[in-house]
């Protein structure tokens, strides 16, 4: 495979988080991604504990929207089990962002995850000192992608196989 091709397939980190298994929206969340031609590489689910919760959701977090913001994406994720993933494709963390749609539900587009099963806003979770709950997770960029995929993964939990959609995007 050439090398530049090489580069454009990447692997990326999405949670389906409490909030998407409790309403029964996993295969759903799994269902849109194989449908574009992604592998899922990886995949478990796991009720993860707070310190492992801390190595996900780092003190950037606090930085970046307030300590009070961190606290309670810690206490959510940590209050019931997610599906954790790892997805491989071209380009694949642009494109499962994408998917995913934006992380205030309020804006995110209908036809996206979060668009098509969820509507809260950011100003309504701050007026109920609340998490947004906006059903999945997935890594913002090659940086976080790169820190996220070893936190929930070993490497001997991610697999490669091939699929028909391969194929497709070698030729």
């Amino acid at each position: 495979m050439d090398i530049k091709i090489q580069k454009m397939i990447e692997r990326t980190l999405v949670l389906v988080k409490p909030d998407g298994v409790e309403r029964g929206l996993i295969g759903e969340c799994i269902k849109r991604f194989e449908q574009r031609g992604f592998k899922i590489v990886g995949m478990k689910m796991v009720w993860t504990d707070k310190d492992h919760a801390m190595k996900h959701y780092t003190e950037d977090i606090a930085k970046r929207n307030g300590e009070h913001v961190r606290k309670y994406l810690l206490e959510f994720i940590t209050s019931g089990p997610v599906v954790a993933m790892v997805i491989e494709g071209v380009n694949a963390i642009e494109n499962v962002r994408k998917i995913v749609g934006s992380t205030e539900p309020r804006a995110a587009l209908p036809g996206t995850i979060r668009g098509d099963f969820t509507h809260v806003s950011y100003s309504y979770a701050d007026g109920k000192e609340i998490v947004i709950k906006n059903l999945i997770h997935a890594s913002a960029d090659k940086k976080d992608s790169d820190n996220e995929v070893p936190l929930w993964f070993n490497d001997n939990e991610l697999h490669t196989y091939n699929m028909t959609h391969d194929k497709h995007i070698k030729e």
